[in-house]
């Protein structure tokens, strides 16, 4: 048994994953763009996390592009049984670093191809489709062009299951009229509340929700009284905001992203912290 197992596991498809996974997007250059400073030591973070226990790694070809995948195949590949491999199409990049839309159903057909040969892969285990509506986060506009595109991949056997990112909760209704959704991921973390209703009604269907930035991603969190609890627990404050997504719902799987290994060891011990129901109410205050 890991020290993640503690945090439990929960439904992803018809796979199951333990709750304290691997976000790879810091595995890429600075801005998320180009290869890393250190190949070898990206390479080490992942097999460090798959030997203490994580079994569900988030990635893109837009990463980079191409370089977190890349990296990916060269440190884990062939890939352990238990392992879940979760990607993310809809976006591109250019030669500037910008971060567009690629929302075609021929887009979307090529984003899925490029993972399978950059992965290694013959089927995709995931595929979030990621809404760009707006620049600033999730905006209103259909989804169902791009999504039945990605059905159409999933009836070809390329894709296995399909989750959707960055969305409203009007696409997530629209997104499970269309088709079977076995995840959502959006922006959430201890101050980033907005989806708290959406957590709590896809908890209760049994579909899992992975917060991106659970950490406050460029921005990290800061609070007195998030350091103040760190403290009292003898944690960092990094640790605590992972340690109160655990608690927040059962259905949230966390990939925090890191290219260090001890940063890595750091963010899956929060798996080790019990957080209590006063210093959950403690915390509400960080929010308001």
């Amino acid at each position: 048994m890991t020290s993640i197992d503690t945090a439990g596991t929960f439904p992803l498809g018809d796979r199951t994953v333990r709750r304290l996974g691997y976000g790879a997007m810091q595995l890429a250059g600075p801005h998320v763009f180009g290869p890393p400073k250190d190949r070898a030591a990206a390479v080490a973070v992942l097999r460090e996390a798959v030997a203490q226990g994580v079994n569900h790694i988030d990635t893109s070809d837009f990463y980079g592009p191409h370089v977190t995948n890349e990296i990916i195949r060269e440190a884990l590949y062939p890939y352990g049984d238990d392992l879940v491999i979760v990607t993310k199409i809809g976006a591109r990049r250019t030669s500037d670093a910008a971060w567009v839309p690629a929302f075609t159903p021929a887009e979307l057909r090529a984003a899925v191809q490029d993972n399978l040969k950059r992965l290694g892969l013959e089927a995709l285990d995931v595929v979030n489709l990621r809404a760009m509506f707006s620049a600033s986060g999730p905006a209103e506009g259909s989804l169902a062009e791009g999504l039945g595109a990605l059905v159409e991949l999933k009836r070809e056997g390329l894709v296995r299951h399909i989750g959707v990112s960055n969305v409203t909760a009007t696409q997530v209704a629209e997104a499970r009229n269309m088709t079977d959704i076995v995840c959502v991921q959006n922006m959430y973390n201890l101050v980033h509340r907005q989806d708290d209703a959406m957590v709590d009604d896809l908890a209760r269907a049994g579909i899992a929700y992975t917060p991106f930035f659970p950490l406050g991603g460029f921005s990290p969190l800061q609070s007195s009284a998030l350091s103040a609890v760190a403290e009292r627990l003898q944690a960092t404050p990094m640790q605590v905001a992972l340690a109160w997504l655990l608690r927040r719902a059962p259905n949230i799987l966390l990939i925090p992203g890191t290219s260090s290994v001890a940063h890595l060891r750091e963010n899956l011990a929060a798996a080790r912290l019990d957080l209590s129901e006063e210093t959950m109410a403690e915390l509400e205050v960080v929010a308001g």
